[in-house]
């Protein structure tokens, strides 16, 4: 559920990035800066008070402590933090960008991402619900990190993180934990999810740099998963599933329609259905289309 809160923190980001860059865009812009930051503010305060509402308010509060979850969930809620944290740095830095203030978006991007979860790790460490994870941080720091190598190193974007979600039939065993409705099922429900890290061919050989939008993605997922800290539930035994696949990389096809590439770059965070091989517990199987 606490996706749908870092949600609202991109989602207003996506529209500065798609804003046109003009001339002049490498001097600050007052006006565009003051909006950036009115908007980051905003984001950042109001979504931090719905969290406290909705999220917090029915579990008791205690002192400040720390829970060790790195075995949980079979580290895939880490790959959500992952995940969360590097589009959340991407959007806000594209946003501050359009601003004028160049390298700095860079760091307000990746210091806003990672100020942002670990503000909710804090609130965690206060809920008698959870508590404080060294984990989590690492995994934050872990997709900043990515999205700083990215900007400042690599000068291109070499991994692309992104998502995919099929529906399990394990949510209805546990529908409080994993989602009773779709909605919250493509939140809560790991065995759904899929994790990607996509490489452009381009990358791998020359050969390919002619078709630089095809991609190589490597997936993990878990299946059976029912309970963070137990991995046999009823009659379901956990088991970890790794896979590989192609994809296509939105931002690398031409369009001259600037609606639709935004469109397309909005959507490049979400793996493209494609043929997959998947090992899971020693066992090799093609899937036709996997999502």
């Amino acid at each position: 559920m606490k996706g749908f809160f870092i949600l609202m923190v991109l989602l207003p980001f996506f529209a500065l990035s798609n804003t046109k860059v003009g001339l002049n865009d490498s001097i600050p812009n007052k006006g565009k800066l003051f909006l950036s930051s009115a908007i980051t503010i905003g984001a950042y305060s109001s979504s931090l008070l719905v969290l406290q509402n909705v999220w917090y308010k029915d579990y008791p509060q205690s002192k400040f402590h720390f829970f060790d979850d790195g075995k949980n969930w079979m580290q895939m809620d880490k790959m959500g933090h992952g995940f969360s944290s590097y589009y959340l740095a991407k959007s806000v830095s594209a946003g501050f960008a359009k601003t004028g203030i160049d390298k700095k978006s860079i760091w307000v991007g990746a210091g806003t991402s990672f100020l942002y979860l670990g503000t909710l790790e804090l609130m965690d460490g206060k809920s008698s619900a959870w508590g404080f994870s060294w984990y989590d941080i690492t995994a934050n720091a872990t997709g900043t990190s990515i999205f700083l190598l990215e900007k400042l190193v690599f000068k291109k974007q070499y991994l692309i993180p992104k998502f995919s979600f099929m529906p399990s039939p394990y949510a209805t065993y546990r529908p409080t934990v994993l989602g009773s409705n779709l909605g919250q099922q493509i939140l809560k429900d790991y065995n759904g999810q899929t994790y990607w890290l996509s490489i452009p061919m381009g990358v791998l050989t020359p050969k390919f740099n002619k078709f630089n939008w095809l991609c190589l993605s490597f997936g993990y997922g878990v299946d059976q998963k029912l309970v963070g800290d137990q991995d046999q539930y009823l009659q379901f035994n956990a088991a970890r599933q790794y896979y590989l696949s192609l994809d296509v990389d939105l931002n690398s096809i031409k369009v001259k329609n600037p609606t639709l590439k935004k469109v397309l770059s909005a959507m490049n965070c979400i793996k493209i259905p494609f043929s997959a091989l998947q090992l899971q517990s020693s066992k090799l199987t093609f899937r036709p289309i996997y999502f």
